[in-house]
């Protein structure tokens, strides 16, 4: 299922580890919404393409955002928490780094994930650098400033998820995790607060799913 609305206001009503794993990717308060260029380490360094004018970047989530999904959740992977690890102050042994295969340009090599896992730092290599992608055949169309591959969200899952887990993303975005749960079979929950990308995000997944259908079932479907 997918939401459009405030996740803090939904969490609350959430009872204690409703979910056995939240995967979510909230503003890192760099200003990645910047409507008219991209912004790397908070400077913008390029033009970019148009993904609307929502300020949804201007700052980083607050402690009482990770109290609720700490609490709603029995593991988390958050990425871009090398902006605001301060707000959450746990330490990990399980970092995972996204390695863009970005070549040489102005913009992040890689982003890093805190994770709640006691495992090893992981490494996942998948090349995201503007016309560039890591599977070309299956090439995604960029429908948010900072949209991640499915083929990321589908690793997290495959490595990190147990058969029969809940997954909660706070933050969907371009909806790539809500796809990535379909295409493994996981009961998953989306929230998007931006009227724009939520429906953006919902016609991805139902334009994802009618064609999936069009080849073969999936044994679990996520509802809209």
């Amino acid at each position: 299922m997918i939401y459009h609305g405030d996740c803090m206001e939904f969490m609350r009503e959430m009872p204690d580890k409703a979910y056995e794993m939240a995967i979510v990717d909230p503003p890192y308060g760099i200003g990645a919404d910047n409507h008219h260029q991209w912004a790397t380490g908070g400077k913008a360094v390029a033009p970019k393409g148009d993904y609307g004018s929502s300020q949804w970047d201007s700052t980083a989530p607050s402690k009482d955002y990770f109290e609720e999904l700490f609490r709603v959740s029995k593991n988390q992977i958050i990425w871009g928490a090398n902006h605001f690890i301060d707000r959450m102050a746990i330490p990990s042994s399980c970092w995972i780094v996204w390695d863009k295969v970005n070549g040489s340009n102005p913009f992040a090599d890689f982003e890093m994930a805190w994770t709640s896992f006691s495992t090893v730092a992981r490494l996942f290599r998948f090349q995201w650098q503007g016309m560039l992608q890591g599977d070309m055949k299956n090439k995604e169309r960029r429908i948010h400033p900072t949209q991640k591959p499915v083929r990321l969200y589908e690793w997290l899952l495959q490595n990190y998820a147990k058969p029969g887990d809940k997954i909660l993303d706070t933050h969907l975005g371009s909806g790539s995790s809500a796809i990535a749960a379909y295409n493994t079979g996981f009961d998953f929950t989306g929230y998007e607060i931006d009227a724009d990308y939520f429906q953006a995000a919902k016609e991805r997944l139902e334009r994802h799913m009618k064609q999936e259908r069009l080849f073969e079932p999936q044994m679990l479907a996520v509802a809209i």
